[in-house]
């Protein structure tokens, strides 16, 4: 049988790592993070991620695990997310999964859903340089010729799963489309029990992340920019493109006002957590927990257990 997992999910702000704590302390279980930028040593006032006293104690995996300058896909979070997860299940505990990157998510549930091909490697790297010379229509030609399935499922401008499909391909000689057909009907490798959190007023939503981005910007966030650019880290790295980094990054070249980078900041948040809340929805699993003006984690909590033993999880 699947082992049972907890998935601990919503838009930024929401509340997730609290309610993860609560569940993890409460059920005997680890925390597994699953959120896409905090993974990045040295990314943790603009990526919210957990402090020492937010741990309580509880064990928290892929935190802090990459350097900056890396590029991390699903797959490869996956791949370093699973072995951790078993871990936890065969040492008699509760893999408690935390976050709001709903494909990494999705990923490690599925367990077998992604292709081989390493993003980030050296085919990509020739297919990256071929697209910007040449643009997106030869390399969609040339998927069309190897692949017409995924070709004629794509749109011309998603220039990043063009990218993915010839890379898998050419690296693999098996095309995304025969992967996805020999996975689709395959089981999840867990059981997994989803808690999303989200509010029941937009308003209140965006209010709280204002006021969160806000926050970070008085625990010193454009230090933090400015401590990961003294380490030489590129621009252009997966890292730096996170939410709050990209547009400090602004400030520190003079190219804009720290107000105009914090409205930005604000912006972008809320609609990050707009589409975070759209991929969610799409999640008939789970089981959602409403919040009203204020948070009421020990509400949340309350339900949250109501839910689990309802599923099993003791």
């Amino acid at each position: 049988m699947a082992g049972k997992i907890v998935c601990v999910v919503g838009p930024t702000a929401c509340g997730k790592t609290t309610l993860g704590v609560l569940l993890a302390k409460r059920y005997g279980g680890e925390v597994v993070s699953a959120d896409s930028m905090q993974i990045y040593r040295g990314l943790t006032i603009g990526t919210a991620a957990p402090t020492e006293a937010e741990m309580d104690g509880v064990p928290h995996h892929m935190v802090a695990v990459a350097d900056p300058a890396e590029q991390w896909s699903a797959a490869r979070y996956a791949g370093a997310a699973i072995p951790i997860a078993d871990d936890i299940l065969a040492r008699g505990r509760l893999p408690v999964l935390v976050g709001g990157t709903g494909l990494w998510l999705d990923a490690v549930v599925r367990g077998h859903g992604f292709a081989g091909g390493s993003a980030g490697g050296a085919v990509r790297l020739r297919l990256q340089k071929r697209l910007e010379e040449e643009g997106a229509e030869p390399l969609l030609a040339q998927l069309r010729e190897v692949d017409p399935a995924a070709a004629a499922r794509l749109h011309p401008a998603d220039e990043k799963r063009i990218l993915r499909a010839l890379e898998v391909y050419l690296e693999t000689g098996k095309t995304i489309t025969a992967h996805n057909e020999e996975t689709k009907n395959l089981p999840p490798r867990y059981d997994a029990v989803w808690i999303g959190l989200q509010f029941a007023c937009r308003e209140d939503m965006k209010d709280l992340i204002d006021r969160r981005v806000d926050a970070m910007v008085e625990q010193g966030l454009l230090e933090e920019v400015r401590a990961l650019l003294a380490r030489d880290l590129p621009r252009s790295a997966t890292a730096m493109q996170a939410i709050g980094y990209k547009e400090f990054l602004g400030v520190l070249e003079g190219s804009r006002t720290e107000a105009e980078a914090v409205a930005e900041i604000k912006l972008r948040s809320r609609q990050y957590a707009k589409r975070q809340l759209t991929w969610l929805r799409r999640n008939p699993a789970i089981h959602w927990i409403y919040w009203e003006k204020k948070r009421d984690f020990a509400r949340a909590l309350r339900i949250s257990t109501e839910i689990l033993s309802a599923a099993g999880v003791f």
